[in-house]
């Protein structure tokens, strides 16, 4: 199990995402100085093969590219960054996120966060993001992590590109290649972090992250399997910990009123993995728990995780500073 009197790491999803667009260079200035060990950055790739942060390897959910590119669309209705430039993203206009109906009504999915509206936010590439973070690392006296989550690496690998080797290349020029305190590489595909582990020859701590076997990830991953002893010992193998969707930890109440936990983390960190599962939101609290600080209360104490993605760094960091006193 976790050291009870060791702070678990505070993950920030997308950047403070709770209040300003996910991925966005103003939404991780805020998160560092909400003060999260780490801010996390989806990659995808462009045409050119350049690194940005995104959460999909579609536009349209994030930017206002239908309108700016239109004749940019694929016959299946998307617009997939892979088919822009990087000249093209940077004209791109981000946005929070939105659903789009079949006859092509825009809403957001989170209806009292940061409005819909024109902005100047934009598409980063991973290297602007890493060289804010540095800065603000340097005046602020910090040393903030990184977090970075390959995105479908076997579609781009289809299309030709070699992601994993494309990010280092990043991470090295910008002086990350070699901070393996400071940066952790996640992705729902064993393969690609096999491939970083055996191939690339990369030090760099990796999580396998493990989703629910039905949102049909980019992955031939028997994600059930990953849960149980033997699959949490293949993981072992070639990754540093897990990255679990919180309800695969947190099961509900039973009939009693006792929380009802998995096993999962006990057999995860009994294997030496460090578990970090995703997310917290507001917006997110399940079924008989009262609040968000129940929530994190379950999660660092009942089940003991190693460090935690949420929307809401501020209210996270706050919580465990006042839970878990400094050595």
């Amino acid at each position: 199990m976790a050291d009870e009197n060791k702070k678990p790491i505070v993950i920030a999803h997308r950047g403070a995402s709770g209040y300003l667009p996910e991925h966005t260079l103003p939404a991780k200035a805020m998160a560092h100085a909400m003060g999260a060990d780490y801010l996390e950055q989806d990659v995808v790739l462009t045409k050119d093969g350049v690194p940005v942060v995104l959460h999909d390897i579609h536009l349209e959910y994030t930017t206002d590219v239908a309108d700016r590119f239109p004749d940019h669309r694929r016959d299946d209705g998307h617009f997939y960054a892979i088919d822009f430039e990087l000249a093209e993203i940077q004209q791109l206009q981000a946005h929070e996120r939105v659903r789009i109906s079949l006859d092509g009504d825009r809403t957001a999915v989170f209806p009292d966060r940061y409005p819909l509206q024109a902005s100047t936010l934009r598409v980063p590439t991973l290297a602007e993001e890493i060289d804010l973070i540095a800065g603000m690392d340097r005046s602020r006296g910090t040393t903030t992590g990184l977090y970075i989550e390959l995105k479908a690496p076997n579609f781009h690998r289809a299309a030709g590109y070699d992601m994993a080797s494309s990010i280092l290349q990043v991470l090295k020029d910008k002086g990350y290649a070699d901070r393996p305190g400071q940066v952790y590489l996640q992705s729902f595909d064993d393969t690609v972090l096999r491939y970083l582990r055996d191939d690339l020859d990369c030090q760099l701590p990796l999580i396998q992250l493990i989703a629910d076997p039905a949102w049909g990830e980019d992955s031939k991953v028997d994600y059930a399997f990953l849960q149980t002893a033997a699959g949490l010992d293949q993981v072992a193998s070639y990754a540093d910990g897990i990255g679990p969707w919180y309800r695969q930890i947190l099961l509900g109440y039973d009939d009693s009123g006792e929380v009802e936990l998995s096993d999962l983390v006990g057999l995860a960190q009994a294997r030496g993995l460090q578990v970090h599962p995703y997310t917290l939101r507001l917006e997110d609290i399940p079924e008989g728990v009262e609040n968000f600080d129940e929530l994190m209360q379950l999660m660092f104490k009942k089940a003991g995780v190693d460090g935690i993605f949420t929307d809401f760094p501020d209210l996270t960091r706050r919580y465990i500073d006042s839970h878990f006193p400094a050595p």
